[in-house]
């Protein structure tokens, strides 16, 4: 059972990707969302400083493990189980607002409004049409004129439940970035760690993030309480952000539906590190062209896939003191079809609970931390 809270930040945010910066001119552009490992670890780390029999410097060293956190090492029962960019309405009800999936494709018109929203199609290709592809579908978006595609939207919770069910979201279900969050860049200079003075000739610039008012992010939790008030740090430089019990997301996928239908999309909800690289965990290869999928009760036939450019996921390992393993990542949005879909709707739904990840499972702190996680599409 998952517990959620809603994070609200109290001040800028400072939400660094993988890209290096602090050398001489650098930039450091933010990411947003975050990877779910930022609200990973300021949970976890503000559970640790209220538990007054964890001494923190031993549970760095592994010499402590906590009940429901386990160890730097071995990490316990806690595991983020879905994080999502939201905003809180007047009312108090948390809306999830949902990228738009690598599927979805949305066209602005003159004056630079969303005027049509549209899916790509699994299609065959057509005879004499050669690709590195090497699924048996390509996904195509057909169009009568050339256009581009336009970005910098996200789908309300509205929108997200219509492309769930396998229909097309509405322009009006559409929310643009400018209206949750704005950029504040920041000047910065390096230091001499030795004397703690400023360093000759090293400036460099970052991205702040000034979330507007209501927006931050909901988090939720399985395996253990999470704080339910006051504050964490999160972020870089430990930015404040305010804690509050909410609803978690509401189930929108009918697996009842789509294990009749036995046909689906699978949609990742967080960025998937899989061991097949844009393959996800139980996706084999058959044959030339024949592509299984076998996870968790779950079997089916992999037929297309919409998968954006791979990014790569670190972080900071505050335990140790030094940076995580970068690792590829699958991009959160990515979309596989499944055809002959063999489940029934009890997996489909445990299969979402538990992600995509094997038994022994490949990487228990990428686990805990809430990648390769997903939800199910109807098509």
């Amino acid at each position: 059972m998952s517990q959620s809270v809603f994070l609200e930040p109290l001040d800028v945010l400072f939400l660094r990707g993988n890209k290096a910066f602090g050398d001489p001119g650098s930039f450091g552009e933010a990411l947003v969302p975050p990877w779910p490992s930022v609200v990973a670890g300021a949970l976890r780390s503000r559970m640790l400083a209220e538990d007054k029999n964890v001494d923190l410097a031993a549970f760095a060293r592994g010499e402590i493990v906590h009940p429901t956190l386990g160890s730097p090492e071995e990490p316990g029962s806690f595991t983020v189980t879905a994080f999502h960019l939201a905003r809180k309405k007047s009312d108090g009800v948390v809306e999830l607002l949902i990228a738009p999936p690598a599927d979805l494709v949305i066209f602005e018109n003159d004056v630079r409004k969303p005027a049509a929203v549209r899916l790509l199609k699994p299609t065959v290709p057509a005879g004499g049409l050669h690709s590195s592809a090497p699924l048996a579908f390509l996904p195509v978006l057909g169009e009568h004129e050339r256009r581009k595609p336009a970005t910098g939207y996200w789908l309300t919770e509205a929108g997200w439940k219509k492309y769930l069910a396998g229909t097309v979201p509405e322009t009006s279900e559409l929310v643009e970035s400018t209206t949750l969050w704005s950029f504040d860049h920041r000047v910065g200079v390096g230091l001499e760690a030795s004397t703690r003075r400023a360093s000759d000739g090293r400036l460099f610039s970052m991205q702040a993030l000034a979330m507007c008012a209501g927006v931050g992010f909901l988090a939720s939790v399985a395996g253990a309480e999470p704080p339910t008030e006051g504050t964490v740090r999160l972020g870089g430089d430990g930015g404040a952000a305010a804690v509050s019990l909410a609803e978690g997301p509401r189930e929108a996928s009918d697996f009842a539906a789509i294990a009749a239908a036995r046909r689906c999309r699978l949609v990742l909800t967080t960025p998937g590190i899989f061991e097949g690289g844009w393959l996800p965990t139980g996706v084999s290869q058959i044959a030339e062209g024949d592509y299984r999928f076998e996870l968790h009760g779950v079997r089916a036939r992999l037929t297309c896939a919409a998968v954006p450019r791979f990014e790569v996921v670190s972080g900071w390992d505050l335990a140790n003191w030094q940076p995580k393993t970068a690792r590829r990542a699958v991009p959160a949005g990515s979309v596989y079809w499944l055809a002959e879909l063999d489940a029934t709707p009890e997996a489909l739904h445990n299969l979402v609970e538990r992600g995509l990840w094997g038994e022994p499972c490949e990487d228990v702190t990428r686990r805990a931390e809430g990648f390769n996680r997903l939800t199910f599409a109807a098509y």
